[in-house]
């Protein structure tokens, strides 16, 4: 477990909560790549992983966590793009 490895995981997860905030409230997708976020989802359960299968420690939960607020903003991409061609 590496002290850098916690921060750059703790810094990276401190946006998603502010992205699954707009993306739930202004109903849009504006900006949002849903292919970026599968890349960065693919990341995370890499480490996920890697942790799991190499190096069981405390950050496994960091890498999950992140992973989870990717995919509910995966979710939210989805939800918004039906709600935009029903209302567009």
């Amino acid at each position: 477990m590496s002290i850098f490895e916690i921060i750059m995981l703790v810094c990276f997860g401190a946006a998603w909560p502010f992205a699954l905030r707009k993306s739930w409230r202004s109903r849009q997708n504006g900006g949002k790549s849903l292919g970026f976020l599968v890349i960065v989802l693919i990341g995370y359960l890499s480490g996920v992983t890697h942790k799991v299968l190499h190096s069981r420690d405390p950050v496994t939960f960091l890498y999950a966590l992140n992973a989870a607020m990717v995919a509910a903003d995966i979710v939210l991409y989805y939800r918004n793009r039906r709600l935009m061609r029903h209302h567009g």
